[in-house]
């Protein structure tokens, strides 16, 4: 059971991190805008799912080897980057990403997809594994069971993180109508939408590099 003195410490150190832009805020905002609210919100459950992933992969020590093998960074770092790269590449080249009806919001367009990609993004980040190994451990009291310490803060960072990109693929899907009214916004959002993912995955790359 986590101490209150432990929550109060915690919570808003991780909201300060969820709040942060990141790829996953992109794809969370990108699936609301582009297949409604019921493909946001899966996205946003892709996204906290695989911050449980990497909890699970911390608690066993296999996000260790992330951290002390420079090859095995790099090459889950260059996985993480090609896949946001064709992410982006993809919303540049699909005229249909964010096209929506002006009358009304269509029905949600593949929430599964969604989720999955959500979850592909996250997960293929070597610097949320790291993150998580080098982060939940600094709120684990001493002479407590560590490794279940560190699940509970991992379940709680996913639920903050699952609130916010909740909220926001919620925002995202009601931003749709608006969209729709403009020929010109679709095109500006796709270009900004597939600019920035490939943009993250070049950051990525060059972390990976002086990592």
């Amino acid at each position: 059971m986590l101490a209150v003195s432990t929550l109060l410490a915690f919570v808003p150190a991780a909201l300060a991190i969820v709040l942060a832009p990141g790829p996953d805020t992109m794809v969370v905002l990108a699936r609301g805008l582009g297949g409604g609210r019921r493909a946001g919100l899966a996205a946003a459950c892709g996204t906290a799912t695989g911050v449980l992933l990497h909890t699970l992969a911390a608690v066993a020590g296999l996000s260790v080897v992330l951290q002390t093998s420079a090859f095995a960074y790099r090459l889950v770092t260059y996985v993480g980057a090609a896949y946001l790269v064709y992410l982006g590449v993809q919303t540049l080249r699909d005229d249909e990403e964010f096209a929506v009806s002006a009358e009304t919001v269509p029905a949600d367009d593949s929430p599964f997809g969604a989720f999955r990609q959500a979850l592909a993004v996250n997960v293929s980040n070597p610097k949320v594994a790291v993150f998580v190994l080098a982060f939940l451990p600094q709120f684990v009291p001493a002479g407590t069971d560590a490794p279940g310490e560190m699940l509970l803060l991992g379940i709680v960072y996913a639920a903050l993180g699952l609130v916010y990109l909740g909220l926001l693929a919620v925002f995202a899907s009601q931003a749709r109508r608006v969209v729709a009214r403009s020929e010109r916004l679709p095109r500006v959002l796709r270009a900004v939408s597939g600019t920035v993912l490939v943009g993250f995955a070049a950051l990525l790359v060059l972390d990976g590099q002086h990592g």
